[in-house]
């Protein structure tokens, strides 16, 4: 009976991409980067055109954000998860506390548990449910996770750490638009094919001065090895320099850098409230809609980045996702994969605009509701 149903025109979106990464890159961005003719592509890393984006990346994103002056803004290439082992093996001096709640936070834990040099400890909650992290005294690295990607769980409020230790936020799939004070963490890091609308493979994380001194002093001993392309002392002197250690995505830096440009125009201010009504309503939608739930049951946890909406058994999440995908009308919101729950997962990044919200709810209910 569904397969039957046809969206009307006026309920489709005017861009179908709601997937929760890769985000959507909006086309004038790759005209834009056409345009740019020989002057990108093709040009070494080392050369000033390529060095004068990552500049204009880095100062970007002090504006931004509002980043203190003795931050370092450090670029790399791998995405996020490639800092799950960097930070394990290059910051961590002898034991690190995670607090997990999905599949990513449980991934971060599980790189740091695998190296030698430290002890890794977590402290979990089931799927679902959201936590803040807290100090743990025998630490020297504290890690939580701004935005839980796989559930739609973010922080309420960052921990305090005592003098010893050191906070490092996974901010992947929040960063930009989920309120964070960087000012109260000392590693704040994520990748760009989220928020800020990016491709992914490249990695970007703003250090403290404590922070730094510690993955300098760490990068000096010989007795721990860490593998060249993770050495955080390459990381951080090439950034000095407005580069990467090694051959970066030009494209990726392109659009990131648009991307900024675009919201560094509203502020950080202006978007976390645009990002907060579309989660709002988003929200209120689940709750008012018999056949639909928020899969988030506390408020102050449900992410204002990712929204996961379950739905009641009677109603197939996979066939609904597959008329909308045949129809042009939502790609890519399905559940994450290993929760294995008949569940939406929307994205409420930047660039997915409320009204393209609104047409895409009302379309999911007049499916269902036919």
């Amino acid at each position: 009976m569904l397969s039957n149903f046809k969206v009307p025109k006026n309920l489709i979106p005017t861009d179908p991409r709601f997937g929760s990464g890769p985000s959507l890159v909006p086309m004038e961005y790759v005209k834009k980067l056409y345009d740019t003719n020989y002057e990108l592509l093709g040009t070494s890393h080392r050369k000033l055109p390529i060095r004068n984006l990552v500049k204009e990346v880095q100062d970007g994103f002090r504006k931004y954000f509002q980043i203190p002056s003795d931050y370092s803004v450090v670029l790399g290439n791998g995405g996020a998860t490639f800092l799950f082992d960097a930070i394990a093996l290059g910051i961590v001096e002898e034991k690190v506390t995670h607090f997990t709640c999905g599949e990513f936070s449980e991934k971060w834990f599980k790189a740091s548990k695998l190296c030698p040099y430290i002890k890794a400890e977590q402290v979990k909650v089931e799927y679902g449910e959201g936590i803040n992290g807290k100090d743990v005294s025998d630490s020297d690295l504290i890690c939580v996770t701004l935005n839980e990607t796989s559930t739609g769980v973010q922080l309420s409020e960052l921990p305090s750490v005592h003098e010893g230790a050191l906070l490092a936020v996974d901010a992947t799939s929040g960063a930009g638009q989920v309120p964070c004070d960087i000012s109260k963490t000392d590693i704040f890091y994520f990748s760009p094919q989220k928020v800020f609308a990016s491709d992914g493979g490249l990695w970007i994380a703003f250090l403290s001065k404590k922070a730094r001194e510690r993955a300098l002093k760490i990068a000096e001993n010989k007795s721990r090895y860490v593998p060249v392309i993770m050495n955080w002392k390459q990381a951080i002197e090439n950034s000095d320099k407005n580069q990467t250690y090694n051959t970066p995505a030009i494209t990726t830096i392109f659009y990131l850098n648009e991307q900024l440009k675009n919201m560094n125009e509203l502020g950080y201010q202006k978007i976390q409230e645009m990002a907060a009504q579309k989660a709002d309503y988003i929200y209120k939608w689940a709750q008012e809609k018999p056949y639909l739930s928020c899969y988030i049951k506390e408020q102050k946890f449900r992410s204002s980045a990712v929204a996961t909406i379950d739905l009641d058994d009677k109603y197939s999440a996979k066939e609904i996702i597959k008329i909308l995908e045949d129809q042009k009308v939502a790609y890519n919101i399905d559940g994450y994969r290993n929760l294995g729950r008949n569940q939406l997962r929307i994205a409420l990044f930047h660039n997915i605009t409320l009204d393209n919200i609104k047409r895409l709810t009302q379309a999911i209910s007049m499916l269902i509701e036919s």
